[in-house]
């Protein structure tokens, strides 16, 4: 569920870009109907309504607009709505030109909340964290009742001061209990602590407050509300999940939550069978489970299979499966259990990663080769110029919400190697952003080597969206694609890296 979330997050991000400033030139502008609009935003020049309906008109990309709201500054000086309205359409395009409108308009009205609202999510594009948290502390402070700037401005501090974070968030609900945004800082909350008793309590606390089927955050927090159930007490997973079948609507989501109930149904008559020396029906049941797609249960689910399996006499029948599984999803307790079954058919760990990598073999296929430009020298580089080292690659673009939640994570796992092991490329997809993207690298301080993309494809290696990650051995092969990182599980990255490194010496 989260990521759908973040998802949908980086499809709408490209869709409010997606107006060709470029397309709005070729059009034809009737001067009389020009004029018309003129004369309106003349006669009222902090009507919002009208500067909207020039602005569309005219067209934000054309050569004429800024010349006619400089004009207009100087015009109506005390007006912080002309400036806002060109500011507020270049920073709907996700545009650099944003700023100096924005900036112009809350120096007019420094109580102009939208506009220091504005200024924060761009502010997250030119990388500068700081200075865009004090943009939004002032939009809160100049609209203290309002839920959005308050949630937004706590959760900026999810990298910089956790504990500040995590309090911001439990204080949400207390400060908005009617307000989405309390359910929202609760689901997040949920995700951020790792202790299974304290998330419990979290989620309890959200289908209370929140009810599920009258609020979308906490319907999508009743997703990770049930897996932690199936862990720790899968009757109350089966609970949660006719429950949430009872007030679901959409069509998809009803069917999840019908798989979830039978999943949750099935985990327990699989624990009382194996306690009751089942072990065959067990294994019957367990092999035909059906998973959602990209299920928190298919670690759980193939460590089942693979125990039931070693049960039942065929332990390298349940090596061979989870090494399968381990191949393409590697994980640490998987390794543990991978451990305990080589040793009963006498194999040891040179073995196993052996096995592994005859497996990543088979599939793994030759990057495209690339040459890109670079944003600091004038040079291009090209995935050549990296044979040697593990490369991470992911696609962005500096608008895209979800890649900046993404590069904490990917920081956080980097640093534990060196440049020499491993390198780390960021490729922007939107060339519109390019402004942006040496202060971003600049003032957030992270450590990839930012490229600009292309529109044509880079061969098989496909930018699906924003982000799209690989993971590149040192020969130039795809090892890895399609994944992604977050708090919960950047030990995955960790050892993929890990074992490519270890792979690389032994080639």
């Amino acid at each position: 569920m989260k990521q759908i979330i973040l998802v949908l997050l980086t499809i709408m991000s490209i869709v409010a870009f997606g107006q060709d400033p470029a397309k709005q030139k070729n059009r034809t502008i009737n001067p009389d109907t020009l004029a018309t609009y003129r004369f309106n935003v003349e006669a009222n020049p902090n009507d919002l309504s009208l500067h909207k309906k020039f602005i569309k008109y005219l067209g934000i990309g054309s050569e004429e607009i800024e010349i006619q709201y400089h004009n207009w500054c100087l015009k109506f000086p005390k007006s912080a709505n002309v400036p806002f309205s060109i500011g507020e359409a270049y920073a709907n395009m996700e545009s650099p030109k944003a700023k100096p409108w924005l900036l112009k308009a809350s120096e007019i009205d420094p109580k102009m909340a939208q506009a220091w609202f504005l200024l924060w999510i761009d502010g997250e594009r030119w990388g500068d964290f700081s200075a865009s948290r004090e943009f939004l502390k002032r939009a809160m402070e100049a609209e203290p009742k309002n839920p959005d700037y308050a949630f937004y401005y706590r959760s900026s501090f999810k990298s910089s001061d956790p504990k500040k974070y995590r309090q911001g968030m439990v204080e949400m609900p207390q400060l908005f209990p009617a307000s989405e945004r309390g359910a929202q800082s609760l689901y997040w909350l949920g995700l951020f602590v790792k202790d299974s008793s304290e998330r419990l309590a979290i989620y309890s606390q959200l289908r209370k407050n929140y009810p599920p089927g009258k609020s979308n955050w906490s319907s999508s927090g009743m997703y990770d509300f049930y897996y932690l159930y199936l862990q720790l007490d899968p009757l109350k997973a089966i609970e949660l999940a006719n429950a949430m079948d009872s007030v679901t609507t959409q069509e998809n989501e009803k069917k999840n939550w019908i798989l979830r109930t039978k999943l949750a149904k099935d985990i327990v008559v699989i624990n009382s069978l194996m306690a009751n020396n089942k072990i065959q029906e067990a294994k019957d049941l367990a092999e035909n489970v059906v998973l959602e797609r990209r299920s928190k249960a298919a670690d759980r689910l193939n460590l089942l299979r693979a125990q039931l399996t070693d049960l039942s006499g065929k332990t390298q029948d349940a090596y061979g499966r989870l090494l399968k599984y381990y191949a393409l999803s590697p994980g640490d307790e998987v390794m543990e259990a991978l451990n305990g079954y080589a040793k009963k058919i006498g194999k040891n760990k040179s073995d196993i990663y052996n096995e592994i990598w005859k497996i990543r073999d088979s599939t793994a296929v030759q990057a495209t080769n690339f040459s890109l430009g670079q944003y600091f020298v004038p040079d291009s580089a090209s995935l050549s110029d990296f044979k040697g080292k593990v490369v991470l690659l992911t696609y962005w673009f500096p608008g895209c919400g979800p890649c900046r939640g993404e590069f904490p994570n990917f920081e956080n796992v980097i640093r534990k190697f060196s440049k020499e092991q491993v390198a780390y490329i960021g490729i922007n997809i939107l060339a519109d952003q390019d402004d942006y993207v040496v202060p971003f690298m600049k003032s957030s301080g992270y450590s990839f080597v930012p490229l600009k993309g292309v529109k044509e494809k880079q061969g098989n290696l496909v930018a699906i969206g924003a982000p799209t990650n690989y993971l590149i051995d040192q020969n130039g092969r795809i090892i890895f694609k399609n994944f992604r990182v977050d708090s919960n599980n950047e030990r995955v990255l960790e050892i993929m890296i890990e074992e490519m490194l270890e792979r690389g010496k032994n080639l």
